[in-house]
């Protein structure tokens, strides 16, 4: 495919997806021509061809005549999202499109949003794809398991040049409503393609977006239209309550506001959901509650790893009333024999993170309690991953890994790899330095089983999948014990 190919059937591709008429193609094609800095016109017919062949030869195309450092996957991510930014529609555009679907159907509205967000290359199909995922079942449900490949290693040329290059305070962070058209660096990601809806949530301007690394079906984010740190109040719980109002087909979560327990972003207020079902929502109530004073809220314990409490009733405030009570309730609560302790040395411990949803026409409420204490036999969190697990999962517990969706690292791909072959074997772990530090995970199962070279690599997800598990119950601030529950139930009868 020629550029000339490649323009024309970028701008079919755009009249396809209705984002553009016949009669703007010369105006787009003008627009492109600009881009690849191209001044001779070759006329080409009409024609279609898979967006990611058109990419792959504009971006050819752009480094043979040095428009892009070569074979730099950043350069390309900045260049291809120019690029689509380019063709895609105006956001003012997007929002009134979106409005006049949400009108008929809040589904074809967000279902309009999310398949542009693909269409326009925002959401890379191609690479999430690749990401390892299978389920794992376990005593509290069926668990989700992925190995994240989405997200593009940066080369080292690529880190080095980043290191030079100018700080920029804008947009403050990548979740600011100001990234909608942004052009990126070295350092910030391209955003020309995303396009935000704006929302009302607790009477405040936020909006909606999607996740370009989609961990789960129509895994979206809902921010705060100001740069303000995350916080778990009273408000929160109203925020969670209003979108799903808004959206009754979507969950939506936020991560708790402590480090260790939190999210990886902590100064800008947002939330995450999506069109999911975690295994966390099909968590049974092991111990329903009461709660005085409000006789219109349905409740209880769920049979769960973490430590949950779900509320469920048709009157959002009272479930806003009851939540914020519990909130506060915790915040301020310890109880030594159980090792929670509100605050130590002047640093607060106690959060929830909340997950709210709708289910069969009454709202509900999943608060995790959490606790961010750390001691000199886990410093880097009592309720957080123990070391024996940190050679599957060393990273925050945060809000999508709390409702049963393991979140694991790139390297596990090759290192279950290399596993599998010193297994077949019958080689020492302890041998190869990329493994080493699964020695002892190994040795704890490797008499469980026979392994064959059909089943090697289905026992490893396996028993990836169970330390997961067990991750999950590090992280549980009362533990799924007698003991656990009782000094639960003593928690909840205080409030």
């Amino acid at each position: 495919m020629t550029i000339y190919e490649a323009i024309s059937a970028l701008c079919s591709y755009a009249e396809a997806k209705e984002w553009t008429q016949d009669a703007d193609r010369i105006f787009i094609k003008n627009r492109l021509y600009s881009l690849l800095h191209i001044t001779e016109d070759v006329e080409v017919p009409p024609l279609e061809a898979p967006l990611c062949d058109i990419l792959s030869t504009v971006l050819s195309y752009a480094e043979e005549k040095g428009l892009i450092e070569a074979d730099s996957i950043v350069a390309r991510d900045l260049f291809d999202t120019e690029v689509m930014g380019a063709v895609l529609p105006l956001p003012s555009v997007v929002c009134r499109r979106f409005e006049e679907k949400y009108g008929v159907d809040p589904k074809d509205a967000t279902d309009y949003l999310y398949r542009l967000s693909i269409d326009a290359n925002y959401i890379r199909a191609d690479r999430i794809a690749k990401d390892l995922k299978w389920k794992t079942p376990s005593a509290y449900g069926e668990m989700d398991i992925t190995v994240n490949l989405s997200k593009p290693e940066k080369d080292p040329r690529a880190i080095a040049a980043a290191k030079s290059a100018p700080q920029s305070g804008y947009p403050k962070c990548a979740l600011c409503h100001e990234n909608v058209g942004f052009a990126g660096s070295l350092l910030q990601a391209a955003r020309q393609t995303l396009r935000q809806i704006p929302l009302s949530m607790g009477g405040e301007r936020w909006y909606l977006q999607y996740s370009p690394y989609v961990y789960y079906n129509e895994h979206c984010i809902a921010l705060s239209e100001r740069h303000v740190p995350m916080k778990i109040d009273r408000q929160s719980f109203r925020k969670a309550l209003d979108f799903v109002e808004t959206f009754p087909h979507y969950f939506i979560g936020q991560n708790a506001d402590l480090p260790i327990v939190g999210g990886s972003i902590l100064t800008h207020d947002h939330m995450q959901g999506g069109r999911y079902t975690f295994a966390m929502e099909k968590a049974p109530i092991e111990i329903p509650l009461t709660f005085s004073g409000y006789s219109d809220v349905s409740g209880g314990i769920v049979k769960w790893p973490l430590s949950v409490i779900r509320l469920a009733g048709e009157n959002k405030e009272s479930l806003v009333d009851l939540a914020d009570k519990i909130l506060r309730a915790w915040r301020g609560y310890s109880d030594p024999d159980a090792m929670i302790f509100a605050e130590t040395d002047g640093e607060m411990h106690n959060t929830i993170t909340p997950i709210a949803r709708m289910r069969n026409g009454k709202f509900e409420l999943d608060l995790v309690l959490r606790n961010n204490l750390t001691t000199k036999e886990h410093p880097l969190g009592l309720y957080h991953p123990h070391a024996e697990h940190h050679n599957i999962k060393k990273e925050n517990i945060g809000l999508i890994e709390v409702m049963g969706l393991a979140v694991l690292p790139a390297r596990l791909k090759n290192e279950m790899a290399l596993m599998e072959k010193a297994i077949l074997a019958g080689a020492d772990f302890a041998e190869i330095p990329e493994i080493e530090k699964h020695k002892a995970w190994f040795e704890a199962f490797k008499n469980d089983y026979t392994f064959t070279a059909e089943n090697v690599l289905d026992i490893l997800k396996t028993e990836v999948g169970k330390t997961f598990v067990r991750v999950l119950e590090d992280a549980g601030v009362y533990k799924t014990t007698e003991s656990g529950r009782d000094a639960f139930l003593k928690f909840l009868s205080s409030i």
